[in-house]
């Protein structure tokens, strides 16, 4: 399995935000937000992107997305989320 995250900053942004928190997961940049856009997280009725979390199958497409994301309790979510689709634990 891999996990990323998508933001809307610049590269430059995202390296320091990286840096600073010691992540270690990849943080892909979108700072024209085509792929938002293309996700539904960036449209008319909002410009910042939406908080949702895609999961996406090996093969490609979308197995599930949760629209009600809470940062401090998401973790759990994930984690119920993800034995939900199946996905074997390590």
């Amino acid at each position: 399995m891999a996990f990323f995250t998508a933001s809307c900053d610049s590269l430059k942004t995202n390296t320091r935000y990286a840096k600073e928190l010691r992540l270690d997961y990849p943080i892909l940049s979108d700072p024209e937000k085509n792929v938002a856009k293309s996700y539904g997280v960036v449209h008319d009725k909002r410009t910042v992107p939406e908080r949702w979390t895609f999961y996406v199958g090996k093969d490609g497409k979308i197995q599930h997305i949760e629209k009600k994301v809470n940062a401090g309790k998401h973790a759990g979510q994930v984690v119920a989320t993800l034995k939900a689709l199946g996905v074997a634990q390590r």
